[in-house]
């Protein structure tokens, strides 16, 4: 795993344990919540990459957070998907022949 990545993680990890605790909510309570073993949220909050991403995304409903999830990689905002899509826009455009344009959409 590249290490940026195994960053992002950790951070996310220690993110979500530091938001539980100051919701002053238990490991115990959170795991139930999350519908998870203790384990497997300490795993999580350790940043371990095995960790599902539904996983993920329970703990941020039950923190009250999952817009955040809704906005990661909003393609409205993707400025790299973006640039490439109008890279690759004609230069021009021609109708097929026929009658005139009416101009209406």
């Amino acid at each position: 795993m590249p290490t940026p990545v195994a960053r992002a993680l950790k951070k996310l990890g220690h993110d979500l344990a530091l938001a539980r605790r100051r919701r002053r909510l238990t490991q115990e309570s959170m795991a139930e919540r999350i519908q998870t073993s203790v384990a497997t949220l300490r795993r999580l909050e350790k940043g371990d990459p095995r960790v599902s991403i539904g996983l993920i995304a329970q703990a941020f409903f039950v923190l009250g957070e999952l817009d955040k999830i809704n906005s990661l990689l909003d393609t409205a905002t993707d400025d790299i998907g973006l640039t490439l899509m109008n890279q690759q826009l004609p230069k021009r455009v021609r109708s097929k022949g026929g009658k005139p344009p009416s101009g209406a959409l």
